[in-house]
């Protein structure tokens, strides 16, 4: 992939985080923070062009969203732990080397995801307990581990329609 066309594509995919972030937002009263469906977008995006594109696309959409609906406490966290959701997701599927478009990629890629949802889940629980105790932040683990299933259930069939259509 030529230089311009990386840049379009990890613009394009942090905008796209941004945008899934925002637009389903429920928000949690405990830690004053919100559960969402952009963690789908990470997903995809990591499974089909790996652990850069994820982990930029993961921190700085999902950072950027928070910025945008008024969650600046939560900026600097996101944008490390959704980052490192795309890091793991995108690079343990790419160190295995399996397609999308086989089904034993696909199978791969569900305990991976699941892996990066669990970081995404440990994350906010770690950052939630040192800001605002212990009871707060369990309160969240429902939440985030909700967000996580789902948006895995999201996308890893986005992400394999996108590689079946060609991206």
């Amino acid at each position: 992939m030529t230089k311009t066309k990386n840049l379009a594509t990890v613009a394009l995919l942090v905008a796209l985080t941004t945008v899934a972030t925002m637009i389903i937002k429920i928000p949690t009263p405990a830690t004053r923070g919100y559960v969402n469906v952009g963690d789908s977008v990470i997903f995809a995006a990591a499974l089909l062009f790996g652990a850069r594109v994820g982990g930029l696309a993961g921190g700085l959409g999902s950072a950027l969203a928070d910025v945008l609906l008024g969650y600046m406490h939560y900026a600097p966290i996101t944008l490390m732990v959704k980052g490192i959701e795309g890091l793991i997701v995108g690079g343990l599927f790419g160190w295995t080397r399996r397609s999308l478009l086989a089904k034993s990629g696909v199978m791969v890629a569900m305990p991976i995801v699941l892996l990066g949802g669990a970081w995404m889940v440990f994350g906010y629980f770690a950052s939630q307990v040192l800001m605002y105790g212990l009871g707060a932040a369990v309160g969240e683990l429902i939440g985030n581990t909700f967000q996580a299933l789902v948006s895995a259930a999201i996308g890893i069939p986005m992400a394999v329609a996108l590689r079946k259509a060609g991206l």
